[in-house]
């Protein structure tokens, strides 16, 4: 297929459901202000999903405090209120197997329209934070790679998260697997077919030291041969990130073979009643 790239400001009809705001500690922003960047951006809608506590300790950089839950919770609704059918309240959550309990049940005290479930842990080790990066030193890649997979199988299988937030996160530092782990990514591609849950193609990845989008290529064709489902998030930490590289995203759902990606609604729990299948705009040829 023949393509061109999309004026980044103009992201032909898609929403941005991976948004972040300064209570979770490593992003600037209030919710409005990202409201008011999607809508300057031409997005078709704004789901605000920052980081839930982080159980059983919350890390200030990592994760709002449990106190200011409430807060973010009554800011998005006041937002939704304001903007109807546009504005989602979102939330993003940890899969760790030792607070999968306390997770649930934080998670089931609030009207989520829908959860982004993701794995930045293996065992105590925060793999894609900065600070913890020499991690990787001491550590086989491909058993890394192998115990992250089916921990992301896990969350899924899970049944508390609606999406599933930067799939192959592990590569953010350019570690990636070899051949050998072929046969768990076809594994965790079956597992997610047997799920409701959404893959979403997440672009933060071009500005990581990977510079690629979340998932690769390579696994966006697996996911589709699975009918797996897709929607898509920036992982926005700024504003000025809403929406950001939506053209590159596009272009790639529609080279993995997707014609079509979930919107969500708005009803509260997010899952099949939340959701339904739009189709994917279209990308035009080259000049």
């Amino acid at each position: 297929m023949t393509t061109r790239s999309m004026d980044p400001e103009k992201p032909m009809g898609l929403p941005d459901y991976h948004t972040h705001t300064a209570r979770c500690g490593h992003a600037v922003g209030t919710p409005a202000e990202y409201v008011a960047a999607a809508r300057a951006a031409g997005l078709t809608g704004l789901g605000v999903a920052d980081h839930i506590p982080l159980l059983p300790d919350p890390d200030p950089v990592l994760s709002m405090s449990l106190e200011e839950l409430d807060a973010y919770v009554r800011e998005v609704e006041e937002l939704k209120g304001a903007y109807p059918g546009y504005v989602l309240l979102g939330i993003e959550a940890d899969y760790r197997p030792h607070t999968v309990a306390q997770v649930s049940d934080l998670l089931a005290e609030y009207p989520f329209d829908y959860v982004i479930g993701s794995v930045h842990h293996l065992g105590d080790w925060g793999f894609d934070d900065p600070r913890q990066l020499a991690g990787y030193e001491t550590r086989d890649i491909d058993a890394l790679w192998a115990e992250y997979l089916e921990l992301v199988g896990d969350a899924a299988e899970s049944g508390l998260f609606t999406i599933l937030g930067h799939l192959d996160l592990l590569k953010k530092f350019g570690y990636r697997p070899s051949q050998r782990v072929a046969k768990q990514w076809e594994r965790l591609v079956a597992r997610l077919a047997k799920t409701d849950v959404v893959v979403e193609i997440n672009t933060a990845g071009l500005h990581r030291p990977v510079a690629e989008v979340y998932p690769a290529l390579e696994v966006l064709q697996q996911l589709r041969l699975a009918h797996v489902p897709v929607t898509f998030g920036s992982d926005a930490h700024h504003p000025g990130e809403v929406g950001r590289d939506f053209d590159r995203a596009l272009e790639l759902a529609w080279l993995a073979g997707y014609r079509d990606f979930v919107v969500f609604d708005g009803q509260p729990g997010g899952g099949r009643a939340g959701r339904r299948l739009a189709p994917l705009p279209a990308v035009g040829p080259r000049p």
